[in-house]
C-alpha cells in the first residue's frame, strides 16, 4: 500500500501546523481530521508543493462538520 506525504492547507487558524503534514493512501479520497469537537475536511485538486525538497500533495479544507453525540 503506497502512503502520500501530503499538505493540509486553509481551515482554521488554530489548526496546529504539526498537525498539517499527515500521510494518506490515495489522493481521490477526501481527509477527515478530527480536531476539537469537529471533524475538518480537506480534498486535494492536483496541487502539489516541495516541502524539505520532498514534493508533497496538497489538501485544501473545505468544510467542517461536527461529531454526532
Amino acid at each position: 500500500m503506497v502512503n502520500f506525504k501530503v499538505l493540509l492547507s486553509d481551515g482554521p487558524s488554530s489548526f496546529p501546523e504539526e498537525e498539517r503534514i499527515q500521510f494518506a493512501t490515495s489522493l481521490t479520497e477526501k481527509i477527515k481530521h478530527r480536531f476539537g469537537a469537529g471533524y475538518e475536511h480537506f480534498v486535494h485538486a492536483g496541487e502539489f508543493t516541495t516541502i524539505d525538497g520532498e514534493e508533497v500533495a496538497v489538501f485544501r479544507w473545505t468544510t467542517r462538520t461536527a461529531i454526532a453525540e
